[in-house]
């Protein structure tokens, strides 16, 4: 592996990125403009739910709610559709007092014309929690998020006093096409990454039942590198060590994470 230098840092590292296709850009030109070499297999794929008729009755009621909190672009992306459908318009949000996780989703909100009333200090559910729980006694909280995500925001805010309702956004599965690729990339020593990124806890799942009874020893050498500490405590989970984890729990912070990490390393 080539020495890292000022200017390509990661230049001779291969880093493996299995965010959803669609999403994978932004983590890959970074890591590519800092000299990685980029390998994209996707570990997670975003589909529609089965059903949006919990969403679209909430839509509907947006009156009837003090807070909306959102928990990725993703979530935001796919509530902005449903609103277009039934036409109804940004002016029927403007009350609603808004909370994002993360400066992703904050962006995405802020790009439809809408202000974030509170975006916690770290990006994980339990820090939205600490920045509500004495906001929302009595109120009504409408949370847009995945099909599959922790229950810490309803659980946690209903015990605080608010009627929360929870409504899926899309819904995240496996894409069985990467399996074979995936399998094939780690069995082989000379392109086997010397770094994988996860930046949730379905990738990390996923990467699992994508990966199968590859042979421990073909991740023997491989970096595991983790966006925060949920995604970290599902890695050790399922027995991956963590070997890189983010301060700031984003994807500029894990790139740092990585360059700081790989600058360590003994020989480079």
């Amino acid at each position: 592996m080539g020495k890292p230098n000022e200017n390509h840092p990661l230049r001779g590292t291969r880093i493996l990125v299995g965010r959803a296709r669609h999403q994978a850009g932004i983590l890959s030109s970074s890591l590519r403009g800092l000299g990685a070499s980029v390998i994209e297999i996707p570990f997670i794929e975003i589909r529609k739910p089965k059903s949006f008729a919990a969403m679209d009755q909430a839509l509907k009621s947006l009156a009837t709610y003090d807070w909306l909190i959102l928990t990725s672009a993703n979530g935001v992306e796919a509530m902005w559709e449903r609103l277009r459908k039934h036409r109804i318009t940004r002016a029927k949000l403007r009350y609603l007092r808004i909370a994002a996780i993360g400066p992703a989703t904050k962006r995405a909100i802020v790009k439809h014309g809408l202000k974030v009333k509170m975006m916690p200090e770290e990006y994980v559910a339990e820090s939205v929690v600490k920045g509500l729980r004495d906001q929302v006694n009595g109120k009504r909280v409408l949370l847009v998020r995945a099909k599959v995500a922790r229950d810490v925001i309803p659980d946690s805010l209903r015990a605080a006093g608010a009627q929360v309702d929870v409504v899926e956004a899309y819904e995240t599965v496996v894409p069985l096409k990467s399996k074979a690729r995936l399998r094939a990339l780690m069995k082989d020593k000379k392109r086997r990454p010397h770094v994988v990124t996860f930046t949730s806890s379905s990738t990390v799942r996923n990467f699992a039942e994508l990966l199968g009874q590859v042979k421990a020893s073909a991740l023997k050498d491989i970096q595991f590198a983790s966006i925060g500490p949920v995604t970290s405590a599902t890695l050790g989970e399922l027995k991956l060590p963590v070997a890189i984890e983010a301060r700031e729990f984003t994807m500029g912070g894990l790139i740092r994470a990585i360059v700081l990490a790989r600058y360590a390393e003994p020989g480079t």
